[in-house]
C-alpha cells in the first residue's frame, strides 16, 4: 500500500481514479457529465428530474446542462415527459437503453470496493472525499 499519510501520494492516488473513472466512460461513447446526468436522473425523485434541479446538484450552469440532456435525448437515453407543476421545466426519465447503460456505470466497480471498507474506514474516507469536494468548488488561486 502506499505512503497514505503523504499528500503528495493521496492526490496522486485520487488523480488516477478520476483519470481511469473518465477512460472507461468514454469508452462507452459517454462524456463525465453525461454519466453524472444518467446517475442524477436514475436516483432523483421524479420531481426533481429536471434540467434546472440536474444543473443545481452539479452545480453547473443550466446552458451546458441543458446541451447535456439535448444529447442524452439525442442518444437515446433521456426522453421528456411533459412539464412539472405550473412552471415549463419538463420531467426527465430515463430510457430502457439508459438503465441498460447504467448495469455497466464505471463507478459500479468503486462501490464495490468500498463496499469492502468497515463503517470507520467508510467514514473516513467520506470525509476525506467531502474535502476534496469543497476543495474543488473554490476558485483556483491567482499566481
Amino acid at each position: 500500500m502506499a505512503d497514505a499519510d503523504s499528500i503528495e501520494v493521496l492526490t496522486g492516488l485520487f488523480e488516477q481514479i478520476a483519470r481511469r473513472l473518465h477512460s472507461k466512460g468514454y469508452a462507452a461513447q459517454l462524456f463525465p457529465a453525461q454519466w453524472s446526468a444518467l446517475r442524477y436522473i436514475h436516483s432523483a425523485e421524479p420531481e426533481m428530474r429536471t434540467a434546472i434541479d440536474l444543473a443545481r446538484h452539479q452545480g453547473l450552469a443550466s446552458g451546458a446542462v441543458a446541451r447535456t440532456v439535448r444529447t442524452l435525448i439525442e442518444k437515446g437515453l433521456v426522453t421528456k415527459m411533459g412539464t412539472i407543476g405550473r412552471g415549463r421545466a419538463e420531467r426527465l426519465e430515463l430510457t430502457d437503453k439508459a438503465v441498460q447503460t447504467l448495469k455497466r456505470d464505471p463507478l459500479r466497480a468503486i462501490g464495490r470496493a468500498m463496499e469492502e471498507l468497515s463503517a470507520d474506514e467508510r467514514l473516513i474516507l467520506a470525509k476525506g472525499l467531502e474535502a476534496a469536494l469543497e476543495a474543488a468548488r473554490s476558485p483556483p488561486p491567482r499566481f
